[in-house]
């Protein structure tokens, strides 16, 4: 009988454990790769942490009324909790920074994107020409690099693409 409680005590603690234990980065992304290969998509895989503010704001034009209908059709997107200040350590991504290196973002400001197929194969980046991460694209100038790289790597129209550039476009 008190092998039976004990390993039922082993097996609910085990069970605890699994739950609290966060996501490796790498179980993010195979977890979208799946997605994308199963719906034909591509995957972004945005690399943010909890107080970049142009990181939420990459997340709310992304998700605004106008866009995410044609990010969600085009692309799975996953996201990568990395370079968290000292008290917000607990809340990274396991092995989020060395995903992060291998895409050459881990000097590079957040929030950091790339675009890749379903097996990993980079197709994009947030760096323009001059290696600068445009981050959450917001200039004129920034957000054409964005479009022509969704452009490059959707099925995106031009109209649509035009929307996705009026949304993320700041209005002087």
């Amino acid at each position: 009988m008190k092998i039976r409680i004990a390993s039922l005590i082993l097996f609910i603690l085990a069970g605890i454990t699994t739950l609290n234990a966060q996501e490796s980065a790498t179980s993010v992304f195979e977890k979208a790769a799946v997605q994308a290969r199963k719906e034909n998509k591509k995957v972004i895989l945005i690399f943010h942490a909890s107080w970049c503010s142009w990181c939420k704001k990459m997340d709310n034009h992304m998700n605004s009324d106008s866009c995410k209908k044609l990010f969600d059709d085009n692309y799975v997107t996953a996201h990568i909790t990395v370079q968290e200040s000292p008290k917000n350590k607990a809340l990274e991504t396991p092995g989020g920074d060395e995903i992060l290196k291998k895409y050459k973002g881990e000097k590079s400001g957040l929030p950091y994107w790339v675009i890749l197929d379903h097996k990993g194969n980079l197709l994009a980046d947030s760096n323009n020409a001059k290696g600068e991460n445009l981050g959450c694209p917001a200039s004129p100038e920034e957000v054409a690099v964005f479009i022509e790289k969704l452009k490059m790597t959707s099925k995106l129209s031009d109209k649509q693409l035009a929307v996705i550039a009026e949304t993320f476009t700041i209005k002087k």
